[in-house]
């Protein structure tokens, strides 16, 4: 089945996992990506394979198996002339040009906006950055955890008053999350070319895209009393609502409630733990009740949670209409049964005997579950792309032999 970007072409000159990982997201969805490395270092993420970035058996390098499944790879030194200009050939006849690189970078390899241009008028150039290209700080690099996690807010948002140290997120969280936003914003611009002609410049950055994430503690900061600030992660036997919060089970696990219109569930959820009776008391009956009884109306539940295990909880609130969740590790969400029901992750073989499950994008078209490919060996496809591209096979070897392409 072709996916809806089938047909389009996209030149990524990237490196690490935000910018990368969105034009996965358009490979998932058809799209043609080639994937520009350095000859001979190749993208700097596949250094971290060397520092236990990769799994013990079948040497999975899953940082770049995730973030670049289903690309082409062309070894091509970009700062020597020769390179530069199958570049450019290249971007003659791309869609989309991706880059992550910084202003300066750009400027001394040729790779801006103009000179993209010159070769290719109708192309659209992508932008992916820590700060934004304006004010101060655009020309500094980030990863998500400085842009995104740190200055965007989130780390300060997410860490509990009652730790010393702050939280840490967890590897291309931000990444991620930027990466799905750039995706959307290059078929926006796409649309936008087919239907006007017109060529835009796209840009995201993770500080703008932490900012959107927290946007209800963004906007609502300057609207609050400043002396109060905006409520964080507490004491939780001093929830404003029992039904929406977390508990401990017998074999310490968590649960999450999150019953938000609790009284259109509070019967039933009553029914479902066994414990009719707080239905009808007078302490719990409504909303109004439990805020003013909410710790003993927690401590109530505390028990009727602690006295069962994780597993038997998630037999007994299967039919329950109110919204929980178990609080599921990484390794669990393999046999949850809807991401297995809707193919979100999908098994990939490179044909060395040792299979791996990326995670599938979110977006899905017609109830179609994506079908992935391996992330490219460095250089795996230069011959094949210049080929394509029209050289020779003396060409080629006179552009090896200058130090052009791998």
């Amino acid at each position: 089945m072709e996916g809806p970007l089938t047909g389009i072409r996209v030149l990524e000159v990237a490196q690490w996992w935000f910018v990368p990982a969105s034009s996965a997201v358009l490979s998932d969805w058809g799209a043609d990506v080639i994937k520009v490395e350095h000859p001979v270092m190749g993208d700097a993420q596949r250094g971290l394979a060397a520092v236990g970035f990769k799994s013990q058996e079948g040497n999975v390098d899953f940082m770049m198996q995730q973030s670049n499944r289903g690309k082409r790879s062309i070894g091509l030194d970009i700062a020597n002339p020769k390179g530069r200009d199958l570049l450019y050939r290249l971007a003659a006849g791309a869609d989309v040009f991706l880059t992550n690189f910084l202003p300066a970078t750009r400027e001394r390899l040729g790779i801006g906006v103009e000179d993209i241009r010159k070769h290719n008028p109708d192309i659209i150039y992508v932008r992916g950055t820590g700060q934004g290209p304006e004010g101060p700080d655009a020309g500094k690099g980030g990863y998500d955890a400085t842009s995104f996690w740190s200055r965007g807010g989130v780390a300060e948002a997410l860490t509990p008053p009652v730790l010393e140290v702050p939280v840490m997120q967890r590897a291309a969280f931000g990444d991620s999350i930027g990466a799905i936003t750039l995706a959307g914003g290059i078929s926006a611009a796409l649309l936008k070319r087919e239907r006007t002609g017109e060529a835009s410049v796209v840009d995201v950055s993770l500080l703008a895209t932490a900012m959107w994430v927290l946007a209800p503690d963004v906007v609502a900061s300057k609207l609050v009393d400043p002396a109060a600030g905006i409520p964080k992660m507490g004491d939780r036997t001093q929830s404003p609502n029992p039904a929406g919060n977390l508990y401990r089970t017998k074999d310490r696990r968590w649960l999450l409630l999150m019953m938000l219109q609790a009284d259109k569930h509070w019967a039933d959820f009553c029914k479902h733990i066994d414990r009719p009776d707080m239905a009808t008391d007078e302490r719990y009956k409504d909303g109004a009740a439990r805020f003013q009884n909410r710790q003993a109306c927690i401590g109530e539940l505390d028990e009727v949670f602690g006295s069962r295990t994780l597993d038997e909880w998630k037999q007994r609130l299967a039919t329950m209409e109110g919204p929980w969740a178990p609080m599921q590790s990484a390794v669990e969400l393999h046999d949850d049964p809807q991401a297995i029901a809707n193919g979100y992750l999908c098994e990939v073989d490179r044909g060395d005997g040792h299979p791996y499950k990326p995670v599938a994008n979110p977006v899905q078209f017609d109830q179609q579950p994506v079908a992935l490919g391996p992330s490219p060996e460095m250089g795996q496809h230069t011959e094949e792309i210049l080929t394509e591209l029209g050289l020779s096979w003396d060409e080629i070897q006179a552009h090896k032999s200058a130090g052009a392409i791998n």
